[in-house]
């Protein structure tokens, strides 16, 4: 198995022991919450229809004007859409960069330019065009908010550690990405499904390492080559399931799955262990120097 699916990569001990689960963290993405990405977001695709429509009802300076506000629109319900999961993403983890491209803020601008080409349609002026354009702009604003502007930090880390763990983070949800575009292409609903469950327990562990920047250096091997090694496998999976189905090969594959899921699981429990170490130590120094000083 190891050979076939990228063994190189996979963890010193390919079957340890069972590991006991680890706590269910109150902020941890658990790849069931409900998307805010809803019938709000998606209802703004359908309005720019409303001005393709207009459009090749009129006149030439008609024609232009609609089809420059259904772009604008249909742009502006893009960005929307993939500023709300880019929102949901960064809400999601402890330590995080904010959005490079503020998404909503651009869809609300192009909204508001959408609207205003589009009333220039009819009879309204200029004025009364741009009223109506910053309005869109408004009630988008009011609707679907701003994006995050602000990088999120751990309490009491400093920014290069902040800067470190957002990396490695970023650098593994890459790696689970990678492997969840090549398991759709199977249209496979049970490997979709299993390959999430592992992505949820690998998500655990990146929770833990951004809660403590200082599990960074225990961490960054499953958070890089691990992950890139079930990348790697999936990807050949995928290629070979494509074309012959091989339930030897499924079965192989979920097994390497559950292999590494145990061992994410294992040493997100050993990082939980090391913090409660740690703050035993720190409690009994604070008694120490309290009856000392008493």
């Amino acid at each position: 198995m190891a050979q076939r699916f990228g063994g190189r990569h996979s963890p010193e001990n390919s079957r340890p022991s069972p590991a006991v689960a680890p706590p269910r963290r109150p902020n941890a993405w658990d790849g069931k919450r409900r998307s805010r990405v809803g019938s709000r977001s998606a209802a703004l695709f359908f309005l720019p229809l409303i001005f393709i429509v207009k459009a090749f009802r009129g006149d030439p300076s008609q024609l232009v004007l609609g089809l420059g506000a259904a772009a604008a629109l249909a742009l502006a319900a893009w960005l929307t859409r993939e500023g709300i999961h880019a929102e949901e993403a960064y809400d999601a983890r402890r330590v995080a960069k904010r959005p490079a491209i503020p998404r909503k803020i651009f869809g609300s601008v192009l909204t508001g330019a959408g609207l205003f080409a589009g009333s220039l349609m009819g009879d309204a002026g200029l004025v009364y065009g741009a009223v109506i354009g910053l309005i869109g702009a408004g009630l988008h604003s009011l609707a679907f908010g701003l994006d995050p502007l602000t990088d999120k930090a751990a309490e009491g880390v400093d920014s290069f550690q902040t800067d470190r763990v957002a990396r490695a983070v970023d650098e593994g949800e890459k790696h689970l990405l990678a492997m969840r575009e090549a398991i759709l292409r199977l249209g496979d609903r049970g490997l979709e499904t299993r390959v999430e469950r592992f992505a949820v327990t690998a998500r655990t562990l990146f929770r833990g390492v951004e809660s403590d920047p200082g599990d960074l250096t225990a961490a960054r091997k499953y958070l890089g080559v691990y992950l890139m090694g079930a990348r790697d496998a999936t990807v050949q999976f995928a290629d070979l399931y494509a074309r012959n189905h091989d339930a030897g090969a499924r079965a192989e594959y979920e097994a390497l799955l559950t292999d590494l899921e145990t061992n994410f699981a294992s040493r997100t429990q050993l990082l939980l262990s090391n913090d409660r170490s740690d703050l035993d130590v720190e409690i009994g120094v604070l008694r120490e120097r309290l009856l000392r000083e008493h």
